[in-house]
């Protein structure tokens, strides 16, 4: 199974640290970012990964090159002279994504969970959808959208009503569930993504919510979801805190 980290990020809220260094290797007790998420695949079967690189990517190169990672076949996605966002990211390692022509997870490097990740991709690929959003009800103001059958209608901010599209209508049977930063996509994706106008840089996330006739992205609900996004300085000290107390 194949799996992208993206890793390219400028890591701004993690100042001043990641002034000097990648966010993909603050360390999280005391083992980077990169190197957590990784294992995590690994140890779930995820046997063939790539990883995109921009901010200090020959630290990350070097990093990798070290053997610091527990597996040998891992590919470097270069976005050094451009970042591509998280669209234009998995955009561009589309070569390596779509060799074998079967699904592939994609993981920010900056979320730790203890989600079955290789039970998201079995579903995905029995479901035969084009993409399937890992999703919980966890608290977070922005969430996405979905009808009754958990399919992804848009996007809404519970605090101020905007909503993507704007406009839209969330009925009652509708349910609001929280991104996680993980997902599976299908090969499929990527001749839609270019027939759509999607090139460059740009954020996965307006691909997802274009509304693009054909496409179907859906939910699958973990509701004990246990999920921090350690790329924020007051979550990161709460990360530390919890795997150093075990």
């Amino acid at each position: 199974m194949k799996a992208m980290i993206l890793c390219a990020g400028l890591g701004t809220r993690l100042r001043p640290w990641t002034l000097h260094h990648p966010k993909a290797l603050v360390p999280v007790g005391g083992v980077p970012m990169l190197r957590r998420v990784a294992n995590t695949l690994f140890q779930q079967g995820f046997d063939r990964i790539t990883v995109n690189v921009h901010h200090f990517a020959s630290q990350i190169r070097d990093f990798i090159d070290g053997g610091n990672l527990p597996q040998k076949d891992v590919e470097i996605s270069d976005e050094s002279d451009l970042l591509l966002d998280t669209g234009g990211a998995i955009l561009k390692a589309s070569p390596f994504l779509a060799a074998d022509g079967e699904p592939f997870l994609v993981h920010n490097v900056d979320i730790l969970s203890d989600a079955d990740l290789s039970s998201l991709y079995r579903e995905h690929q029995e479901s035969g959808r084009h993409i399937t959003l890992l999703v919980s009800d966890r608290k977070s103001d922005r969430k996405l959208v979905f009808s009754s059958d958990m399919e992804l209608k848009g996007w809404i901010n519970i605090k101020t009503g905007q909503t993507r599209p704007v406009g839209l209508d969330v009925s009652g049977d509708d349910v609001t569930l929280a991104f996680s930063g993980i997902y599976v996509m299908s090969p499929s994706v990527f001749p839609i993504m270019e027939g759509a106008g999607f090139h460059g840089a740009f954020p996965v996330m307006d691909f997802f919510l274009a509304g693009i006739p054909g496409l179907s992205i859906a939910g699958v609900r973990r509701d004990n979801l246990n999920i921090i996004d350690i790329g924020k300085p007051d979550t990161l000290r709460k990360a530390d805190l919890d795997i150093n107390a075990g």
